[in-house]
């Protein structure tokens, strides 16, 4: 690039000889490019103003010769306070840039300083010049596996080594380094992909009380990773110890999908911060209340909505996704509140939104994983009608159902049979592939899978809100006791019902998605709603792999059994490929219709795979054991791969180890589900 000033490509640009910085305000009237020396000084060592072409430009730039890579750097929006037309420059505020690469954290960062008149330039978040094509990527690429043979693991980057007994080296622990070393650990349990809880740079102040920001949902920088994952404190550190990360993962055939929050920003909540955004061009990149522009609409429940109506806005995060996959080598993405992109402008929600096509057709994006959050605050609910092509939706009927069945409520036999074949009530008029449907019983929010079994109510006293934060519908039930027992009997039925879970999971048409910690029993001590708790409460424990080595071994061998895939079609074809080539026939205990009478707790699966074997599952969610009635198999014995009332060892097995039922008949215990095959 010639070294002349340009309003392409925004953000900061290295270039021979030095940096371009562009950025978009189109209302003000003068922008002031701020360099320091350290992200904690209380003045810029240089200020530079940017230039506008013409008037009415709608992009401030400069060329800065002498500068390269590392330099600490923010901006000054000069222009009218206007409420009243939803402007709000501030000339005193130091503000990110929105395409900034990396952002550097004052030891003394206060939030309160950017929501209050005066001068925030000691204490304020500050944005870092970086080259990101110095990376050396030794030929990775995304791995673009089919949501068929995907595993999706739900974590968080702290949470998953923070804990003292993760093993992980004092340093490293709670940062993607950490994470690193932990890859093992999911390769062996099967993981195919890791969805990230948000990593993009947020605001970790946001919680109230003095509590912290723990799960992300603030972001304030769309393309820079967090440095608080970072295990180095050099700002630019982190660009490369992610990558790290990713490149990692990629080699340990794991996927990497971001939980994405392009829906609002951390410029919100009763007194809103001007960190970067608002000081630029709040009217643009926000919703502004209709009734009184001084306000912002709010259909996300966090105080603002990004405007992705927006022509600005819709660039912004077009951008931001392409700088992932490109500069960063992510295969996939979760979209946070996804039903708020589908919004206009005045927030009416549109038949055909612009930038949901605009990520659906982008050819970058080509072959990228589009999940969406198919819902908002304000009241819309898309699950099986959000728009585009690509786009697949997490299920949360599936969740919701799956426990109402398992905690024995009446009136949900019905629509278990939907659930455990790709949902086709909800889906099957799009006429697309059975993994449309996201598959899940639990994710970051809500209870853990434990939680679920072991507690009829939240606990969340300690998130300091009286217990009045998080959902009142759970569908959960405590198996007798609320919260932790040393009764065995209480003891055997969560763990039961904790592998009945799991075996409808990773047996059901679609794409499963396990919480973190599940597969071990990782409790959350019933609080439904652990945003803000930094602590052992969030973090993963390491001591439960081997006090609950049973689940974990039982969730490693259903997964297993899924992934595997033409090796030896005869008698080890997955769960979902049987599935998908055969016609299921459902059943009751007497082998004929199926038992989906309103007050039935029953249910049984028949299918035949394209290699011939054939699978039949049996499920009670009665309070007694009951009798089913087994279908001929011309000729061929049934053997028990599955019965989770049986203790371990002999939950579970391989399909070779499996052992010959000899009667016509079979007892499934109370609470439990079998799995025969042929």
């Amino acid at each position: 690039m010639s070294n002349f000033s340009s309003a392409f490509p925004l953000g900061a640009t290295p270039q021979v000889g030095g940096v371009n910085f562009s950025v978009y305000a189109n209302k003000a009237t003068a922008v002031d490019l701020l360099l320091f020396a350290t992200v904690d000084d209380a003045a810029p060592t240089q200020v530079v103003s940017l230039a506008r072409p013409y008037p009415g430009s709608h992009y401030w730039h400069s060329f800065v010769p002498g500068l390269q890579a590392g330099q600490i750097y923010g901006y000054r929006a000069h222009g009218p306070n206007l409420p009243e037309q939803g402007l709000y420059y501030d000339a005193e505020k130091v503000l990110l840039d929105p395409y900034g690469r990396a952002v550097a954290m004052p030891t003394t960062y206060s939030r309160a300083a950017a929501s209050q008149p005066g001068d925030n330039t000691a204490v304020s978040m500050k944005s870092v010049v970086a080259d990101v094509s110095a990376y050396d990527w030794e030929g990775d690429r995304p791995l673009s596996r089919p949501f068929s043979h995907t595993i999706i693991y739900e974590m968080h980057v702290r949470g998953f080594t923070q804990h003292p007994n993760s093993g992980v080296a004092d340093e490293k622990r709670g940062t993607y380094a950490g994470l690193i070393e932990k890859i093992p650990y999911l390769q062996d349990l099967g993981i195919t992909a890791v969805e990230l809880l948000p990593v993009y740079h947020f605001d970790p102040t946001t919680a109230p009380n003095g509590f912290v920001n723990y799960w992300g949902y603030q972001p304030i920088a769309f393309f820079a990773p967090y440095t608080g994952y970072s295990s180095v404190s050099e700002p630019l550190a982190v660009l490369d110890e992610f990558r790290d990360m990713v490149k990692a993962l990629h080699r340990a055939g794991i996927e990497v999908i971001l939980d994405v929050v392009y829906n609002h920003t951390a410029e919100a909540f009763d007194k809103p911060a001007t960190l970067s955004f608002r000081g630029l061009a709040n009217d643009a990149y926000y919703m502004l209340d209709s009734a009184d522009s001084s306000k912002y609409a709010d259909f996300t429940g966090c105080g603002n909505t990004f405007n992705a109506g927006h022509a600005v806005t819709r660039r912004l995060i077009r951008d931001s996704l392409r700088y992932w996959v490109q500069e960063m080598h992510v295969d996939g993405f979760r979209f946070d509140l996804a039903s708020v992109l589908t919004r206009g402008e005045q927030g009416e929600p549109l038949p055909n939104p612009p930038i949901i096509w605009d990520i659906d057709s982008d050819p970058v994006l080509a072959g990228t994983k589009l999940v969406a959050e198919a819902w908002d605050a304000a009241g819309l609910y898309q699950v099986g009608t959000f728009v585009g092509d690509a786009w697949k939706e997490w299920n949360g009927k599936f969740r919701d159902d799956v426990r109402r069945f398992v905690k024995s409520d009446e009136g949900t036999a019905h629509v278990l049979d939907e659930r455990l074949t790709g949902s086709p009530d909800i889906y099957g008029w799009e006429n697309r592939e059975p993994e449309q449907s996201i598959n899940f019983v639990t994710v970051h929010d809500g209870f853990t899978l434990n939680d679920v079994v072991s507690y009829n109510e939240k606990h969340n006293e300690a998130n300091g809100e009286a217990n009045r934060d998080g959902s009142n519908d759970n569908f959960s039930w405590n198996c007798g006791v609320e919260g932790p027992t040393d009764d065995p009997a209480v003891e055997a039925l969560r763990n039961r019902q904790v592998k009945n879970f799991m075996t409808l999971l990773l047996t059901a048409v679609g794409a499963p998605l396990i919480l973190m910690g599940d597969e071990v029993r990782r409790t959350q001590q019933g609080n439904n709603n652990a945003y803000c708790q930094d602590n052992e409460i969030s973090w993963f424990d390491w001591s439960l792999v081997d006090k609950h080595a049973d689940v974990h071994r039982f969730v490693k061998q259903l997964i297993a059994a899924r992934l595997v895939r033409n090796q030896s079609r005869t008698d080890e074809e997955t769960l979902l490929g049987v599935l998908q080539s055969s016609e299921v026939k459902f059943h009751g205990v007497d082998g004929g219709q199926s038992d989906e009478g309103f007050s039935s707790h029953t249910l049984a699966l028949a299918f035949n795979s394209a290699a011939n074997s054939q699978f039949y599952i049996m499920i009670n969610a009665y309070w007694e054991p009951l009798t089913f009635q087994l279908p001929t198999t011309d000729g061929l014995a049934w053997r028990v791969w599955v019965d989770t009332e049986r203790p371990f060892p002999a939950d579970i097995c391989t399909w070779a180890e499996a052992k010959p039922v000899t009667e016509t008949v079979y007892e499934v215990a109370s609470r439990s589900i079998v799995i025969l095959i042929t």
